[in-house]
């Protein structure tokens, strides 16, 4: 096929020790002419920053498990680089079946990298597409995207990377079916402004920070997710310095034992709870279960204290959710400030 380009046919090795920068940055320049795709067949090709044009994709051959990188792997082997793939500007791109690993090289190298210098900054939607990728050991974000506008991150593993699994700062994205796994700043993290966003059946668990913090922005749907075990709340909304996040719907996820403060020095004690809104507005909470725990195979602090904190926030209705062993001081924390309701929450 004349528009899809084997990195093996430009002289990237397979072997885990060649620099293979030059030899896949030349596959996706070719393919970037044509509107192509790169493969990256079953092996470990070293690299450093890559470069990636629009309506390309990069495709490789998945088979990772929740220990083990899979068969296509891009291993960095710059410590200066900025990330491993840089797809600013490459509109409609798809990265397929590729495992990426950071091997903690650096000081806050990433993933994946989107980056505009503001919002719109490419004119039109960047909408790439994440899929199938297992993307870790990185000591910046696995995935980060910065004034983005339309994407979707799917079917991946975002793990153990020094940032957030996945960072937003943008809108209107679909986050599906993931797998966010001991990232030291969340598994998702938007510390800055993030809408729009559709956030379904993913397992959050083992992230210290937050399983997913979401401090300024609003309009998400958070449903059918299940957290596990997190180093501070499982979903952060706001926080103490103004912050809100607005026009949220929570359904029918699981949480368990959350909010435990081994891995975190917490700065209050209610960060040791599910979920804590720390300024939020227009909320729907409903039809979630709520469980202690401690560590696999016992060990470890059992939490959380609390169930659901909210404070400085406005309009929030938690109905109909179920706690029995759902925390171990109090369900509900609330500091009487704006028009909340909370019914029928049993347990």
């Amino acid at each position: 096929m004349k528009n899809v380009f084997d990195i093996t046919k430009f002289g990237a090795v397979s072997d885990g020790v060649t620099d293979c920068t030059v030899a896949i940055q030349k596959a996706l320049d070719a393919a970037g002419e044509v509107q192509g795709c790169v493969t990256v067949p079953p092996g470990t090709y070293l690299t450093g920053e890559l470069h990636m044009r629009a309506h390309t994709r990069l495709e490789g051959y998945s088979a990772w498990s929740f220990r083990d990188d899979g068969i296509s792997v891009l291993k960095l082997c710059d410590e200066n680089a900025e990330c491993l793939l840089d797809i600013t500007g490459a509109f409609g791109c798809s990265v397929a079946g590729i495992s990426m690993n950071g091997a903690r090289l650096g000081k806050n190298i990433h993933g994946i990298l989107l980056r505009w210098d503001k919002a719109n900054g490419g004119g039109q939607e960047d909408t790439p597409t994440i899929d199938d990728c297992r993307i870790g050991s990185f000591s910046g974000d696995g995935v980060r995207l910065e004034h983005i506008w339309c994407f979707s991150v799917r079917h991946s593993m975002l793990h153990r990377n020094g940032g957030a699994g996945l960072y937003i700062e943008g809108w209107d994205g679909f986050i599906i079916d993931n797998w966010f796994t001991a990232n030291a700043k969340g598994g998702m993290l938007a510390d800055s402004v993030a809408a729009s966003l559709t956030v379904t059946g993913n397992r959050v668990e083992w992230n210290s920070t937050a399983g997913f913090k979401l401090v300024n922005g609003c309009a998400v749907n958070i449903t059918g997710n299940y957290f596990d075990r997190t180093f501070g709340p499982a979903l952060w909304f706001g926080d103490k310095n103004g912050a809100r996040f607005s026009d949220v719907t929570v359904s029918s996820n699981f949480f368990y034992r959350g909010g435990c403060p081994d891995h975190n020095d917490f700065t209050d004690e209610y960060e040791g709870s599910h979920i804590l809104f720390d300024g939020a507005a227009n909320v729907t909470l409903t039809g979630n279960s709520f469980k202690i725990g401690e560590n696999d195979g016992g060990g470890g602090s059992k939490s959380p204290e609390y169930g659901i904190v909210v404070r400085n926030s406005d309009v929030i209705a938690a109905t109909s959710n179920v706690f029995k062993n759902g925390y171990l001081r109090e369900k509900i924390v609330w500091d009487n400030v704006g028009d909340c309701v909370f019914e029928n929450n049993l347990g």
